[in-house]
């Protein structure tokens, strides 16, 4: 809301002369205005200078660059360091060496962005599939143009295209390339602008000339028996539906779906992803797979990794035994980018105006546009061999009496006037003249003249035939298509990305998820474990263990919640309650060292349930010493049982207790000694490993027996056994104090 003005009597008086000639210096505009002239040339600049292709399937930036390489003679010949390259496309392109480098590992043969790429690379140009790999600086890679260029830049210098200044004038470069083929169906592409994006899918080389030329033959005719369906540099299998493809081929609109590839090995109980969706990158698959499997909805695999090396792409994932690797599959594809939408988006300049254009139209846009860049070549040609015809023909005069000439040169007295006087002599015109007193000393023999006016037949008859071609629109289309034939029967390849029909796919119908409840989960000392469901707990009876085991720890958690169970062993074991079945209390229950596979002697000793993986553990040992480690210490991203090196093994562990916020202690000794001491005073670690800092001051024969929060001791006088500061001695144990002690259990 606009702020009311006040009355010119009620504005304070300013006599600062800079306060004032500011104020006269801002003037009032409407938004309308500032959006015409200050918004406006920006956002059409960003559409039609920078982010949406033209016609022959490029960007300015990419035109730019690719011509800059054929100048430079890249064409053939050995490849040149590409900070030469990026140094001389900069007369063309100013907007940074970084800018054009990237488009120029896009455009590369080694990123395998494209189908048909640009760029002969050598080095690191990183990969498309993967988000985190990098690419080199330019000063260690070198480059070339490929041999399809010689299709872009075909005739460029026979009036194809025009030419325009550069940025400051001082060169010219082509506004299009005349490619023969249509690039821009065959290169995929994307860009976003002011207000619209593009997006182009790439199409086989050989599938988009064939369609082409069926196209140039019949204009009605079925874009789909030769246009089988989009195909991406990565593979993968592209799910055809018909009605999809039709739109996208109708409208320039849609999307099509593309799944990975994979085989399984049956000797190692494996699968090896080695093609994935154009749309997503290794990084993303393996992300979601982690998040599947952390949240218990990937239980099968039992790890997957990143094996991609130079030989290509392969992701792989180990399974556990009985995994059907069809039906984990099924549900990935469901659940990760292993199957991705690519969506379509068909924007492009037409005569600088942006146009979302079918297929159909683009090939018809396409078509005529070629058409004209063959008319202004054989024009061009045309031209040529009538100068040359025309400069025969006053040679051929010349030929009726050479010493006439001669004499006609020798006789001039003023260089100038040679040209007029024989001009006069033998009624020829100025660029004939010209020509004559060109020709050297040596070839003014009637050999040499009658050779070259003998030409003049040959040039009638190409004049002739060429002039026909400019009147004869059938002959410029055989033109068009005898060049789309060569293209694709010189570069066509066959298709990367297979194709599969919906019914040939069996989708995943993902299982009613189970219900999460309460339960009790009970842990003996000797390793037996039970989950409990609060009904089946109230009704039963007294717990059951066996004889000389008793309860070592209990929760009340939810039936599939994660847990995990350190051993004597330094090693946790990590699983989820729904890996146990529901029991009674008036059973033993799992025994833990069988059902997680543990070694052989291996004890637990205590259990976690990390949640969130917040809070700490500390972990006290005989020497009088502990370690405070964070829970996320032990989180993992892949779904691994069991992690060694779980705690330090120099000392033997005499006790674990799990702290969620700061509280006090209180550590016994078998001397027997007390001390009370705030958790506050011991740092968080990250190393699992690390062998912790003295807390209790140890007398040779003696060792630290357990650990408890305070406030669950029987400790009246707290103050006789706190101490402000680590390590401390502690305080000999009182007969009061040390009333109903149970040492020796680990406690929670």
């Amino acid at each position: 809301m606009a702020k009311k003005k006040q009355p010119e009597e009620n504005r304070p008086k300013v006599n600062n002369p800079n306060v004032m000639g500011l104020r006269a210096a801002v003037v009032e505009q409407p938004i309308t205005d500032t959006l015409e002239t200050n918004y406006m040339p920006y956002a059409m600049s960003v559409i039609v200078s920078r982010a949406i292709p033209e016609i022959d399937g490029f960007k300015p930036s990419h035109r730019k660059l690719l011509y800059t390489m054929y100048k430079m003679g890249l064409m053939t010949g050995a490849r040149t360091k590409s900070a030469n390259i990026v140094g001389q496309t900069m007369r063309l392109n100013p907007h940074g060496d970084a800018a054009i480098y990237d488009t120029m590992v896009r455009l590369s043969k080694g990123y395998g962005a494209l189908l048909t790429p640009f760029v002969d690379s050598k080095g690191n140009f990183g990969k498309h599939y993967s988000r985190d790999m990098a690419w080199a600086a330019p000063r260690y890679t070198e480059a070339k143009l490929t041999a399809i260029c010689g299709e872009l830049f075909r005739d460029i210098d026979s009036d194809t295209v025009d030419f325009v200044d550069n940025y400051d004038n001082t060169m010219k470069e082509p506004s299009l390339l005349p490619t023969t083929f249509p690039n821009i169906l065959v290169s995929a592409n994307s860009g976003i602008a002011v207000g619209m994006a593009s997006q182009f899918c790439g199409f086989n080389l050989k599938e988009v000339c064939d369609t082409t030329v069926a196209y140039l033959k019949n204009p009605d005719c079925d874009l789909s028996e030769t246009l089988l369906a989009p195909d991406f540099p990565t593979g993968g299998e592209l799910i055809c539906d018909p009605a999809a493809l039709q739109e996208i081929y109708n409208t320039g609109r849609g999307s099509v779906k593309v799944r990975a590839k994979y085989r399984y090995v049956k000797a190692e109980n494996l699968i090896e992803i080695y093609e994935i969706p154009y749309s997503t990158t290794v990084e993303a698959i393996l992300d979601k797979v982690a998040e599947l499997i952390k949240l218990g909805k990937a239980k099968e695999i039992a790890d997957m990794r990143d094996e991609t090396d130079l030989s290509g792409l392969k992701l792989t994932i180990d399974l556990k035994r009985g995994t059907d690797p069809d039906k984990l599959m099924a549900k990935l594809y469901k659940s990760t980018p292993l199957e991705d939408s690519f969506a379509c988006n068909f924007n492009v300049l037409i005569a600088g105006s942006p146009q979302v254009l079918g297929v159909r139209q683009i090939l018809e846009e396409w078509c005529a546009w070629r058409t004209e860049s063959v008319r202004r070549r054989i024009y061009f040609v045309l031209k040529k061999k009538k100068d040359k015809l025309h400069l025969l023909k006053g040679l051929k005069r010349i030929l009726l009496d050479i010493d006439k000439a001669i004499k006609i040169i020798r006789e001039t007295e003023e260089e100038a006037d040679v040209i007029p006087n024989l001009m006069i002599g033998f009624g020829i015109d100025q660029v004939q003249a010209e020509y004559v007193a060109e020709i050297k000393l040596r070839n003014i023999n009637k050999e040499y003249i009658l050779k070259r006016t003998q030409e003049t037949d040959a040039l009638r008859d190409e004049i002739e035939d060429l002039e026909d071609t400019l009147n004869n629109p059938k002959r410029v289309k055989k033109i068009i298509v005898d060049e789309l034939n060569e293209a694709a029967k010189k570069y066509g390849e066959p298709r990367h990305t297979s194709i599969v029909y919906g019914h040939e796919i069996e989708e995943y119908k993902e299982e009613e998820a189970v219900e999460e409840y309460g339960v009790h989960v009970f842990l003996s000392r000797e390793g037996y474990f039970k989950k409990i469901t609060p009904l089946s707990l109230r009704m039963g009876g007294e717990q059951k263990f066996k004889e000389g085991d008793g309860l070592r720890q209990t929760f009340e958690t939810t039936s599939n919640a994660e847990i995990m169970f350190f051993t004597d062993k330094c090693q946790v074991y990590k699983t989820r309650l729904g890996e146990f079945d529901d029991t009674k209390a008036s059973v033993l229950g799992d025994y833990l060292p069988a059902k997680l596979g543990m070694d052989a002697g291996e004890t637990v000793v205590y259990a976690v349930l990390p949640g969130d993986y917040s809070g700490s553990l500390l972990f006290f040992f005989a020497n009088g010493k502990a370690a405070r480690v964070e829970i996320a210490a032990y989180k993992t991203t892949s779904n691994r049982r069991k992690l060694t090196g779980a705690y330090s093994d120099k000392a033997p562990l005499c006790c674990i207790c799990r702290i969620d916020q700061e509280r006090e202690l209180a550590v016994y000794s078998t001397e027997p000694r007390c001390l009370i001491f705030h958790t506050a005073l011991l740092a968080p670690k990250t190393t699992r490993a690390t062998q912790g800092v003295a807390v209790m001051n140890m007398k040779p024969k003696y060792q630290m027996e357990s650990a408890k929060p305070v406030e669950e001791t029987s400790i009246t006088n707290h103050s006789r056994y706190r101490a402000r500061n680590i390590p401390a001695a502690g305080a000999l144990l009182r007969q009061e104090d040390s009333e109903e002690q149970q040492i020796g259990g680990l406690l929670d």
